[in-house]
């Protein structure tokens, strides 16, 4: 959030020429805790009674009508009034909440940056790790596995992805319950790191024959029924809203199917409906809460930018508890575009908060792989030149939970724990290039089988114990982790 301005009082801002249209005389005012790509300088210029601001970089202008300045002193010179100075902070504020966009900001305390993704952590695990190693090392925040009560496995047990098929938003799953998760919220502020929930919203189940879902929830998908919610048949995207002949997505081409169709048979949800923005923003309220600073959105892809922004605006301030008053929670969605020219793209996104930059894993990857004509000496300008989102738009990550399995999107470029040396590499630039807000992950090892290129084993979940209960993760004296826990972040 922009605060007072700081006013370089009696500094002059000249440009040398003179003729009409150029600055002579100004106030130079400058605003370094709006979230500006850059540091901005915003200058008045006297125009015909009028005041233009112009911003570098990126140029921009504002016509303001204000009042004729008070410039009795000589005819170029611009005397700022208390009364001028409240204004332009107000138009600033304007500026930032309107241009920027307020759920952009990750909320950390000063001097944090850097979010882990502490992929199938225990909620209390994740708490000691926020007050033993994250909050000490200087980490910003920790993404953590949304929280949904979500269905068991079927044909194989317990894996990771049952967690993106939810049946309810009441707060529990194997990592703990609600007690747990906001203790672990509270645990984490007072620690210095922020909470970012990982949250499903887009659809509900796959096509499960087993009906109960964790803490007693039910569900009928064949019936479109999730009573624990309520979700009720009208609260789907039925096949004649969808365009292909299946129900599902055939063809990535179509953005109304891309929408409005479902994803591997997931129940596709009506975001359009008001009763379904009024129960996932009540959900995402009652997270706030809590404690929490913000939220990963889940295939943001697969829902309508409008939707999306009724939703947003729906969502409460963050808790005074943990935040300043008026503090509006971090949004960072989950929008797969490797610029092949879909029509759905992540610049449909990046107006409403931050979004997930895939190119940069999988450029990064290529540049360390040695790919052909992909030279390290290219990297020397990694970011918007290679055509990826401005750096205050983006969420930057070497891989993440998806396409580290062979999902997703990146293919054999992205690079993960599996090859230490060029994994490392590329971690330590994420974390030193300026460029996004940097995301690692903390992943767990799984016995990999491939046949015909693809793992049959992607789909293991973390490690459990004999019941299917994911197990305390064990950590050494030498910051490293054991039991299958690989803890990158580390």
């Amino acid at each position: 959030m922009c605060k007072s301005p700081n006013t370089l009082v009696g500094k002059r801002a000249r440009r040398a020429g003179g003729g009409r249209g150029h600055l002579q005389s100004g106030r130079a005012v400058v605003f370094p805790c709006c979230p500006f790509p850059q540091t901005h300088l915003l200058i008045a210029k006297r125009r015909n009674s009028a005041f233009s601001w112009t911003q570098r970089p990126p140029t921009f202008r504002l016509n303001l009508a204000w009042t004729t300045p008070d410039v009795r002193r000589r005819p170029n010179a611009i005397m700022w009034t208390s009364e001028m100075l409240l204004r332009l902070t107000a138009t600033v504020l304007i500026f930032c909440h309107i241009v920027y966009g307020t759920n952009k900001e990750p909320n950390m305390i000063p001097g944090r940056s850097v979010i882990v993704h502490l992929f199938e952590w225990r909620f209390d695990d994740i708490a000691e790790e926020c007050e033993t190693f994250l909050g000490p090392r200087g980490y910003g925040g920790v993404q953590a596995i949304n929280e949904h009560g979500i269905v068991f496995g079927d044909t194989v047990k317990r894996p990771w992805y049952e967690r993106y098929q939810p049946v309810s938003y009441k707060i529990g799953n194997r990592s703990g319950n609600e007690t747990q998760f906001r203790d672990m919220v509270r645990r984490c502020n007072t620690a210095g790191v922020r909470v970012y929930v990982d949250v499903v919203i887009n659809h509900m189940t796959g096509p499960l024959q087993i009906k109960n879902g964790t803490l007693g929830s039910t569900f009928n998908y064949n019936e479109y029924s999730y009573p624990a919610v309520p979700y009720g048949p009208d609260d789907f995207h039925k096949k004649n809203q969808c365009g292909s002949k299946s129900g599902g997505i055939e063809n990535y081409g179509d953005a109304q199917q891309v929408r409005n169709c479902e994803l591997v048979g997931l129940r596709d949800l009506n975001h359009g409906r008001e009763h379904v923005q009024a129960k996932i923003s009540e959900f995402l309220n009652r997270l706030i809460s809590f404690g929490v600073a913000g939220f990963r959105i889940d295939a943001a892809k697969h829902m309508w930018p409008a939707d999306l922004k009724v939703i947003y605006e729906k969502l409460n301030d963050l808790s005074t508890d943990f935040f300043a008053a008026g503090t509006r929670p971090f949004i960072y969605q989950e929008v797969i575009d490797m610029g092949q020219g879909e029509p759905i793209t992540r610049w449909d996104y990046n107006q409403m908060g931050r979004v997930t930059e895939f190119l940069y894993g999988a450029k990064l990857g290529a540049v360390l792989r040695k790919r052909p004509n992909q030279l390290l000496k290219y990297l020397r300008n990694f970011g918007e030149d290679w055509g990826f989102l401005p750096g205050g738009d983006a969420l930057t990550f070497v891989d993440n939970h998806d396409n580290q399995r062979g999902h997703g999107a990146g293919g054999a470029d992205v690079l993960t724990f599996f090859e230490p040396r060029l994994y490392k590499m590329a971690v330590a630039f994420l974390l030193a290039w300026p460029y996004g807000l940097p995301r690692v992950m903390s992943s767990y090892r799984w016995s990999r089988n491939f046949r015909d290129g693809v793992d049959q084993n992607a789909w293991i979940g973390p490690p459990s114990d004999a019941s299917w209960n994911i197990r305390r993760v064990v950590r050494h004296r030498d910051n490293t982790c054991g039991d299958g826990r690989i803890c990158e972040h580390r």
